[in-house]
């Protein structure tokens, strides 16, 4: 009884992660009225059911007969998540000292961790797996389509449902903004249910791979038994495999984030590369190819900005180096909170424009801290605070917990990964979020890094005696 409800409220919990910014959006408005903050309340509810889930672990293990000796002992990813948590408290108490601070990295880093450990630790029936894959299939063709038809809804439709009227900024005492904008065309970047166009995009990759899956084992007449795929497939369902496939993919094209593009790219080259005959492969490769380098042509054409973001381009260059350089010079650390998304919480509202670019338009918002190139224009009297964003999660592992908090995380997320590609279908979109994480902090989006780790757990449970 313990393993069903834990079960139900996992898969519970994997279907409304995606929608989490869209419910907590429209609950704030509903609660506290239009031009609200989101609530803390709200926002919180993904942690809450994620402390029930594991309560009912432990309750489930401490319930069994015999309690087995072999899922206390600890392995080699117990042995890195311990060092790195036993490691960001060292490193915090000797630096900035700040445990609210500390608890928002905490957050961020450790609790999809924490919940990996547990959740390995208890039994997980042959059909979770394949259930929550078809949640996440069937999510993925609801926030593709209703992303895709944000494309043309008027702001005041985001208005009804509580998103700010600001777009391509995000405020940390303000309503969501329901879209960013690229270009002098004001080309929008698609969000869908999710809090941002990058955000979206680093999520779509889940049903992006498992459809990738789906279609090219159909293709090749494979059998896949985790995604209930077998060697005998019908042209409809071919069919429609290919039309999912091209849903999500206009999706991942029109949130415009070149992360999850390469990402999704990657996905697919590695399962064509690992699961076909050589011939077979190279052909697909082949046509993959010159689809991609197609399309990529067509939208430079079309949007030019879209591709070319001169801005966004150096920031993937420079943050990296700055924290690369912060890592040399702080050998140990900074403490953790000290850069990424936990880093928000304790920073003003900065908004970077290119040079040139006129920021009147900020005039009637004092709450932002507004730079042209690197002077700051607004406001004049006081020095801002940014966020620091290192543009690569690995680098923030660094920053936060020093070199060997870098070469631990490394470590775990090769392990992970190692083990994963033997046989399972999740192998694929851990490998792109781990990739995406190169380029952005791909595992500070909770739809992810609770949806991974925790299937990563079904997949690498320990074994007992």
């Amino acid at each position: 009884m313990l393993q069903k409800t834990r079960e139900w409220l996992a898969l519970i919990l994997i279907g409304f992660l995606p929608l989490h910014a869209l419910l907590v959006t429209v609950g704030t408005k509903f609660l506290e009225g239009p031009g609200s903050a989101p609530l803390p309340v709200l926002a919180l509810w993904k942690e809450a059911l994620i402390l029930i889930i594991l309560i009912f672990a432990a309750l489930e293990w401490i319930k069994t007969e015999k309690q087995d000796r072999a899922l206390l002992k600890v392995d080699k990813f117990d042995v890195c998540i311990l060092l790195l948590v036993i490691l960001s408290l060292i490193v915090t108490a000797t630096t900035h000292g700040n445990w609210k601070l500390y608890l928002f990295g905490f957050k961020y880093d450790f609790v999809p961790l924490i919940t990996f450990v547990i959740l390995r630790r208890v039994q997980w029936s042959e059909g979770f797996s394949r259930a929550a894959i078809n949640v996440i299939l069937t999510l993925g063709g609801l926030v593709a389509a209703y992303g895709l038809a944000t494309l043309v809804l008027s702001m005041s439709f985001f208005r009804a449902l509580g998103y700010s009227d600001l777009h391509s900024l995000y405020l940390p005492d303000a309503p969501l903004a329901a879209f960013q904008q690229i270009g002098g065309g004001g080309v929008r970047r698609i969000q869908s249910t999710l809090s941002g166009p990058n955000q979206l995009g680093l999520w779509l990759i889940l049903p992006w791979s498992f459809g990738i899956v789906l279609l090219f084992s159909s293709w090749f007449r494979a059998e896949h038994p985790l995604l209930h795929v077998g060697a005998q497939q019908s042209k409809k369902q071919y069919l429609i495999y290919v039309l999912y496939v091209a849903l999500i993919g206009a999706a991942l094209l029109f949130t415009f984030s070149r992360t999850a593009w390469i990402a999704a790219v990657a996905v697919a080259i590695t399962f064509i590369v690992m699961n076909h005959p050589k011939h077979g492969a190279i052909k697909q490769l082949i046509r993959l190819f010159g689809a991609g380098v197609m399309l990529l042509i067509i939208t430079t054409i079309v949007e030019p900005n879209a591709v070319m973001r001169l801005a966004s381009s150096k920031d993937h260059l420079l943050k990296p180096i700055a924290a690369a350089r912060s890592i040399i010079s702080h050998p140990f650390g900074e403490g953790l909170g000290a850069a990424g998304p936990a880093s928000n919480r304790v920073s003003d509202a900065c908004v970077h424009l290119e040079e040139g670019a006129d920021a009147s338009w900020a005039s009637d918002r004092p709450d932002l801290c507004v730079f042209v190139g690197e002077e700051q224009v607004q406001p004049i009297e006081c020095e801002c605070t940014c966020p620091r964003v290192t543009e690569n999660w690995y680098l923030q592992m660094g920053v936060e917990m020093g070199v060997l908090g870098f070469i631990l995380y490394l470590v775990l997320t090769l392990v992970v990964l190692m083990k994963l590609a033997a046989s399972s279908a999740v192998f694929l979109p851990f490998l792109g979020i781990s990739i995406a994480g190169l380029l952005l902090h791909s595992w500070e989006v909770s739809a992810v890094a609770y949806t991974l780790w925790l299937l990563a757990a079904t997949q690498l449970t320990k074994k007992t005696d």
